[in-house]
């Protein structure tokens, strides 16, 4: 309800002229108890200068307040309540939603300005685990909720398909490979060479020297090392799309690791020129010791790259490709080392835009209490997990709705809905726990219980016929009708704050709140009645079903009409 803080701020400018309105908004609070007024503005800061008590000051300016669209503005010791004009408050909010429901919330704070997201970034040759759903899931709704405040965001998915781990991996397929099992099951079977090649490791060290000359070789652009790169990558690239389709997200660039290639030479050269390169060990870093870290290791004592060489180069292409205002990096909590050196070493070399760049972490997910790792074996695949969803959803549709046209549609958005919610409702610096049966039910904290919560709005609305209610005037009683009302308008506060702290889980605590305080009102009201209510009430039910759809759209989750 940002135009009703500003209506109060604007009262209180006239009383305090000496405060700007900025100083006068960032002081505005809303009470805990709702019977306390809807906003509250405290005089305790202002006894100092003005050398009254706080209840005193309260007093005097509330005779000068401008009372004039509120319903009362009164005093209640050190505070100023402000009560709203409810009817007139209520019939400004749901017009501005009925007439342009899918901008409502929108803002234009980003004026454009691209913002590069790094997020997703799988590795190559390895199944796509519940571990990647994170910064994918993360990531999209980052970027769909700085879009909605007139950001551009550049969606890129920076491929794990180069590094070490190929070198193991080929000389893992030199040792045991099957070329039929590999095109017939091209990622797990690659997976299971990894694992043996690691598993194995302790015991046969000569492996690891191995998975180092054949990377060597792979950077050398070795004919048959870069044959297997490539079949490995294509392999790897048309598995994800299918998981990416399945979670309806689409990316602007593919260009991973190895595409930086051909320009980790310029950061060598540029490093150099600016007397940053030291030796070590035979390696190559640069010291860092003035930013509390430890140092970046350049280049190894072999001559082979580092993922520190080639975020560097990114980073550089990438402020060259877009211009960006923002460069995001959606990665594990584990990385922050990685990245406070990276934008070190840019600031180093004299980048000022080094600045722009923000880490946003995200803390692990466990899968019914246990951890899962690539190396070891005990990963959990994504698209298994998204299938076993969609069938639990069909399965509980069936119960509830077996007459449902199109249930397997259905199905497939509330099962896949069902994990993207699970972890976006989340604060991402937690570490979550996934339990798939938890995550698919249709109560409780769920992507199901907001779904339902609008689909019960739409089924009341067919009901009703699909009246056109743009030009409703509306009157509506009561304090569920009220706490609504209330909620909608908090909805473009939420948004900003969401992208000003890159935190979906505010949208996701929103679209919950919202569905809760429908579910409540519905259970109260008699909302199809034919009364002279009655179209005040259809009108809430539609702002409460555009609204829903839009926090759910801002997470990536879609929003059936029938469930």
């Amino acid at each position: 309800m940002m135009d009703e803080r500003q209506t109060v701020a604007n009262a209180l400018s006239k009383a305090l002229p000496d405060l700007s309105t900025e100083e006068i908004l960032n002081k505005i609070e809303r009470p805990k108890d709702e019977k306390n007024g809807d906003y509250a503005f405290p005089t305790f800061f202002l006894a100092k200068t003005l050398h009254k008590a706080p209840q005193l000051i309260a007093k005097d300016l509330v005779a000068k307040v401008d009372q004039e669209g509120f319903e009362k503005v009164v005093v209640a010791g050190p505070y100023i309540n402000f009560y709203l004009d409810k009817q007139a408050v209520a019939a400004t909010i749901l017009q501005t939603i009925l007439q342009d429901p899918e901008n409502y919330g929108g803002q234009n704070i980003g004026h454009l300005a691209n913002v590069a997201i790094d997020l997703s970034s799988p590795n190559i040759a390895k199944p796509m685990g519940m571990g990647h759903l994170r910064s994918t899931v993360i990531g999209n709704a980052i970027a769909n909720i700085l879009a909605k405040v007139g950001f551009n965001p550049i969606r890129i998915n920076h491929l794990g398909d180069w590094g070490t781990q190929f070198g193991k991996l080929m000389a893992a397929y030199e040792m045991w490979g099957d070329e039929e099992a590999v095109k017939k099951d091209p990622i797990n079977t690659l997976q299971k060479y990894y694992v043996r090649i690691n598993t194995e490791a302790d015991e046969h060290p000569e492996y690891a020297d191995a998975g180092r000359k054949w990377f060597k070789k792979l950077e050398d652009g070795d004919p048959e090392a870069r044959r297997l790169w490539k079949w490995f990558r294509a392999a790897s690239l048309s598995r994800f799309m299918k998981i990416y389709q399945m979670l309806d997200i689409h990316f602007d660039s593919y260009n991973g690791e190895a595409f930086y290639n051909d320009k980790m030479p310029e950061i060598d050269q540029l490093l150099a020129d600016k007397g940053l390169l030291q030796e070590s060990r035979g390696a190559k870093i640069v010291d860092l010791s003035q930013y509390n870290l430890n140092p970046a290791l350049i280049t190894k004592s072999d001559g082979s790259s580092l993922y520190m060489t080639r975020d560097l180069a990114a980073a550089l292409f990438r402020k060259r490709m877009y211009g960006f205002a923002q460069a995001l990096y959606v990665v594990g909590a584990e990385q922050r080392n990685h990245f406070d050196q990276l934008k070190a070493v840019l600031a180093e070399m004299g980048f000022t835009w080094s600045k722009q760049i923000h880490y946003i972490p995200f803390g692990l997910m466990s899968l019914n209490g246990k951890k899962m790792s690539t190396r070891k074996g005990n990963i959990v695949q994504l698209e298994d997990v998204l299938n076993d969803s969609i069938k639990l959803a069909r399965q509980q549709i069936a119960e509830k709705n077996p007459t449902l046209a199109n249930a397997d549609e259905v199905a497939k958005q509330v099962g896949v809905g069902a994990v993207i919610f699970h972890d976006l409702k989340n604060e991402r610096t937690n570490s979550i726990d996934f339990k798939l049966a938890d995550v698919v039910k249709f109560e409780g904290e769920t992507g199901p219980y907001v779904q339902y919560a609008h689909a019960r709005a739409e089924s009341i609305l067919r009901k009703a016929g699909q009246p056109d209610l743009k030009n409703v005037a509306i009157h509506l009683n009561g304090d569920e009708a009220w706490g609504i009302i209330k909620r909608l308008g908090q909805f473009g506060e939420v948004i900003e704050r969401a992208a000003a702290e890159y935190d979906p889980s505010l949208i996701g605590k929103y679209a919950l709140s919202l569905a809760k305080d429908f579910n409540q009102y519905y259970a109260h009201n008699r909302i199809l009645v034919d009364d002279e209510g009655r179209e005040s009430r259809l009108a809430l039910v539609q702002a409460v079903s555009d609204v829903l759809k839009s926090a759910l759209a801002l997470l990536g989750v879609k929003a059936p009409d029938e469930m």
